[in-house]
């Protein structure tokens, strides 16, 4: 029997799931075209949420996500996703490394590892944006690696044909929690590892306001293109009926998203006194996408309605907790991918209808039709068992990235801003003072020397270093105690100058009461 996204309608006979055909096949190639889209979606979205100086890095990050998870897994995560030979069980699947194929079976294979490769570097991809403006380029992409093997074992026990989760009778269609609670939890943890970005959570907090929200909406408008073939494509295929599954799915999908959407827009006028916030609507609408994920091919319309408005709440809620606990996610991708994704999985105990051919809920149904709570309790222990999974791994990859190699940037990397100091990307404050609207801090330069924040930076040094292969952090430490030639004498002429202009308005003031 199939449970959704699951390389089992290989070899089922009949019914919803039945062989796959070349027409499947088709489907199956474009879906996964689409949702690798999505990839420039995230992109977006991040970097019109981070300060300007970060958005190449954070667009680079997203490259890396595809690149170097990508080729891990080719070479590992599909075999432990979704390997069928000698030693598969339960927990992981063995077999399909270093994935090849040839003949009859060439076509099944290689589609079928194309689509779930957009799923893996999904969600590998939601963890970026919790680690954004703090973290070493270098360890981003090791960290990539590894991150992308988190998500193949939950995928097996969800998905795999004996994986543990499905023999309990998990359902969860297209991944609100496979790749979203999976990708959430490793935020979270992420994001409190990292610690957060400085002045994040002093009093006066408006440089960390969104650096571009139209481009952040264009990003959404691209996730919610390829959400539709991510939930779509997961019949895996339109023969036998399966395309009135997509059809199902497409439908309950975009209810689902208006639905946030209008929540969305309604707490945002409430919490802001008729403002309208931009990134409300986009969390509510991304948060009521991620929850009907799980569902959208077993629940009816108006169903799919109050699991998309409930998802926008819990996605806000989440993100507000967070923010609470003083846990720094610049992007909001806790509360969207996390909680929501909880709550999609437990949707699926509740509003699950029975399919007639028993191909999705194995003949269950949730609670409001009838079902019992078997299925939502099932729910919950695969929403306990991914959090639990992801969230220890991800410290244990974490802790060793930061033996390692270090995982934070320096301080004054990281008030320099990322594409500066990791990509050369970006231009110098000019001759004259002013502030860099980029930045999160005030950073001017005077003369020969930059000023950021408390530091006093020599820019011949800070140039020539920032261009050296042999760069090394300590010169800015050494910056930022040194003592600097013309140092007092600027300082000096500065309080000279404010001198003069206190003055100034004195004498004006006398002529004033003369007059």
């Amino acid at each position: 029997m199939a449970s959704g996204n699951s390389t089992s309608y290989v070899a089922d006979d009949g019914g919803v799931s039945g062989p796959i055909t070349w027409d499947d096949a088709t489907w199956i190639l474009t879906s996964s075209f689409i949702i690798f889209t999505m990839q420039s979606g995230f992109g977006l979205l991040e970097a019109g949420a981070v300060a300007g100086k970060n958005e190449v890095n954070i667009m680079m990050k997203n490259v890396v996500d595809v690149v170097f998870g990508g080729i891990t897994y080719w070479m590992f995560g599909y075999g432990f996703s979704f390997g069928e030979e000698k030693g598969s069980n339960a927990f992981t699947g063995v077999g399909s490394f270093f994935v090849d194929a040839d003949g009859d079976d060439m076509g099944i294979i290689y589609s079928t590892f194309v689509f779930q490769l957009s799923f893996a570097t999904t969600a590998t991809t939601v963890v970026s944006g919790a680690m954004a403006e703090r973290t070493k380029f270098s360890a981003y992409i090791i960290f990539s690696v590894f991150n992308t093997v988190v998500y193949c074992f939950p995928a097996h026990w969800v998905w795999g044909n004996n994986g543990f989760l499905r023999e309990l009778g998990v359902v969860d269609f297209a991944g609100s929690g496979v790749v979203h609670l999976v990708g959430g939890a490793s935020a979270l943890v992420a994001a409190a590892y990292l610690k957060p970005r400085m002045g994040r959570f002093d009093k006066d907090r408006k440089s960390f306001a969104m650096n571009n929200p139209a481009g952040a909406i264009v990003g959404m408008f691209m996730l919610w293109w390829g959400w539709l073939a991510f939930n779509c494509g997961s019949t895996f295929g339109i023969s036998g009926g399966k395309w009135k599954l997509a059809a199902k799915a497409a439908v309950t999908t975009l209810i689902s998203s208006f639905a946030g959407g209008m929540v969305g827009i309604l707490l945002s006028v409430i919490i802001y006194k008729k403002k309208y916030s931009v990134e409300y609507m986009i969390n509510s609408i991304l948060g009521a996408l991620v929850a009907i994920t799980a569902s959208c091919a077993i629940v009816r319309p108006w169903e799919s309605l109050i699991i998309g408005a409930i998802g926008a709440v819990v996605s806000l809620g989440g993100n507000k907790l967070v923010e609470t606990c003083k846990v720094d996610d610049p992007v909001g991708a806790v509360g969207v991918h996390g909680t929501a994704g909880i709550w999609g999985l437990l949707a699926v105990g509740i509003f699950a209808a029975p399919d007639p051919q028993e191909q999705i809920t194995q003949g269950r149904a949730g609670l409001i039709h009838g079902g019992g709570f078997y299925l939502l309790g099932v729910q919950c222990l695969c929403s306990v068992c991914e959090i639990a999974w992801s969230g220890l791994v991800t410290i244990f990859i974490l802790f060793v990235i930061d033996r390692l190699v270090g995982l934070r940037m320096s301080r004054e990397d990281e008030m320099l801003g990322a594409d500066l100091t990791e990509h050369e990307v970006g231009s110098w404050p000019t001759e004259s003072v002013h502030k860099d609207k980029c930045d999160n801090t005030n950073t001017v330069r005077r003369g020969s020397h930059i000023m950021i924040g408390d530091l006093t930076i020599p820019v011949s040094k800070l140039r020539d270093n920032l261009s050296r292969d042999n760069f090394k952090r300590d010169t800015f430490r050494k910056s930022k105690v040194a003592t600097i030639d013309n140092d007092k004498s600027v300082r000096q002429n500065e309080s000279n100058m404010e001198t003069e202009v206190d003055n100034n308005n004195d004498n004006q003031n006398e002529v004033s009461l003369h007059l």
